[in-house]
């Protein structure tokens, strides 16, 4: 892994990198291979609340974590034990549908690509981001799964079946909703 990592409103210590560094690397021994992908590592403090954002993208999987804590070494702390239960619900996931099909399937993930904020005015609405992305074939389970992972409340996605694209969304009851278009 190679690592990235910036500070806003704070000067990233070598001390402070070499924990980051350390505790994102136990990451390393859930997968077969080490992952030869950048990761991402924002550092911040506004408040007196130390933030830490960490972004791994890989090829099947995009990895978001982020969490606000007084102390920094704590909020890195939760941080990678947040990114520990996203890479076990994904491998558990990818593990049970590789058993309900009985044939190994490629699971298929977004790998973001932010364009340059945009700032658009008409009537009153202002577009203060657009993002770009490449739209996978995958179910909604799986589509599910990334969406959750992502920490989004919604996911578009090119459904395998149909071809169609679709929306998954997080439902006020904590369930999930799937939009699909009229055939």
């Amino acid at each position: 892994m190679k690592f990235n990592i910036r500070g806003e409103n704070i000067e990233v210590t070598g001390a402070m990198r070499e924990y980051v560094e350390k505790k994102i690397s136990k990451l390393e021994r859930y997968f077969d291979t080490p992952p030869t992908s950048d990761v991402h590592v924002n550092l911040s403090v506004y408040n007196d609340e130390q933030r830490i954002e960490v972004t791994i993208p890989m090829t099947d999987l995009l990895l978001r974590a982020e969490e606000e804590h007084i102390d920094l070494y704590a909020a890195i702390d939760l941080v990678v034990d947040k990114l520990e239960r996203q890479i076990r619900k994904y491998k558990t996931k990818v593990n049970r549908k590789f058993r309900q099909e009985g044939s190994p399937k490629h699971v298929f993930a977004e790998l973001e690509k932010e364009a340059s904020a945009v700032a658009t005015e008409t009537d009153d609405i202002e577009i203060v981001r657009t993002k770009r992305f490449n739209l996978k074939p995958m179910d909604s389970e799986e589509a599910v799964l990334q969406m959750d992972m992502l920490g989004h409340a919604f996911f578009v996605f090119t459904n395998a079946v149909s071809g169609d694209t679709n929306v998954v969304y997080r439902r006020k009851d904590g369930k999930y909703g799937l939009i699909e278009p009229n055939s």
